[in-house]
C-alpha cells in the first residue's frame, strides 16, 4: 500500500488511514471528523503521530503510514509500512495487559502503563505491509 498523500483519510467500515513516510518536512492535519471524532495527525520521515478529540491514540518512530486502523472493545487493528524498522506506540486502557500480534505471529502479552501507552518494534525494511493486531 502506498503513503497516503492527503495525510488522513476514511475508509470503508470506518477504518481510518493515515500518515506519509516520503515528506522530508513537518505537514500535519488538523479537525478531521470521523465517527463524532476530531483527530489530528503529524507526519513526516522521522515521526508520525495521531490524535483523537486530543488524547494520543499513535506514534511511530520513524514515521509510517497507517492503513484501515481501526479500535474496538477487544483491542485495534492495523497495517503498517515504512521505509525503516519503528518503534510503535499505541494509546489503550491503562493498566491493562494486552497480546500484540504482528505480521500474523504473536510477540507476547504487554502490559500498559499507567497512561494507557503501550510501546513495540516492528521490522518493517523490506518487508511492506505488516498486519498489526492488538488484543485484550
Amino acid at each position: 500500500m502506498s503513503v497516503v498523500a492527503e495525510l488522513i483519510r476514511k475508509e470503508e467500515g470506518g477504518a481510518l488511514s493515515f500518515g506519509n513516510y516520503e515528506l522530508s518536512e513537518k505537514a500535519k492535519k488538523e479537525d478531521y471528523e470521523c465517527g463524532g471524532n476530531l483527530y489530528k495527525v503529524k507526519t513526516f520521515k522521522e515521526i508520525t503521530k495521531l490524535e483523537r478529540d486530543g488524547m494520543f491514540v499513535y506514534e511511530s518512530v520513524p514515521g509510517t503510514c497507517v492503513h484501515n486502523f481501526k479500535t474496538g472493545a477487544a483491542g485495534v487493528d492495523f497495517t503498517v509500512n515504512g521505509s525503516e524498522d519503528a518503534q510503535i506506540t499505541v494509546g489503550l486502557k491503562e493498566d491493562t495487559e494486552y497480546e500484540i500480534f504482528v505480521g500474523g505471529k504473536s510477540t507476547g502479552r504487554i502490559k500498559t502503563n499507567l497512561g494507557g501507552k503501550l510501546s513495540f518494534g516492528v521490522e518493517l525494511e523490506g518487508n511492506g505491509d505488516v498486519p498489526v493486531s492488538i488484543r485484550l
